[in-house]
């Protein structure tokens, strides 16, 4: 079986940083990605999907990404079913990424001072859970 992702967009927003209670660092963003083709009106229309790292991974991007940037993301999709307040049942899909490649520097930081490159969640996932 295979579940691979494999995506290149914006983010939509800055990344949410923040830690598990056991000290494990886990960073969320979300990204705008073009469909490849135009509807009917000639539009292309836009996913907003939802990435989240971890580790060292969530770190770096939770330091170096802002909004508007772009960057590519290669992962695996994760699907999670859950009861809202109202008791309806609902699912969320997020990338858990593996790799991030940031392919342009941030528009609101001096270029010195912001990360450009890949870096890969090569970690032992033990720590992560779920």
């Amino acid at each position: 079986m295979l579940n691979k992702v494999i995506l290149i967009g914006r983010l939509t927003r800055d990344p949410e940083p923040r830690y598990t209670t056991s000290g494990v660092a886990v960073t969320k963003f979300n990204m705008a990605v073009d469909r490849p083709f135009a509807n009917k009106q000639g539009e292309r229309e836009v996913d907003f999907i939802d990435i989240v790292t971890w580790q060292k991974l969530a770190e770096a991007c939770a330091n170096h990404l802002v909004k508007g940037q772009l960057v590519a993301v290669e992962g695996r999709m994760q699907i999670q079913s859950y009861e809202d307040k109202q008791g309806i049942k609902r699912k969320a899909v997020d990338v858990i990424a593996e790799t991030v490649k940031f392919l342009s520097k941030p528009k609101n930081k001096d270029s010195a001072d912001s990360y450009t490159g890949e870096i890969n969640f090569s970690g032992d996932d033990s720590e992560v859970p779920f």
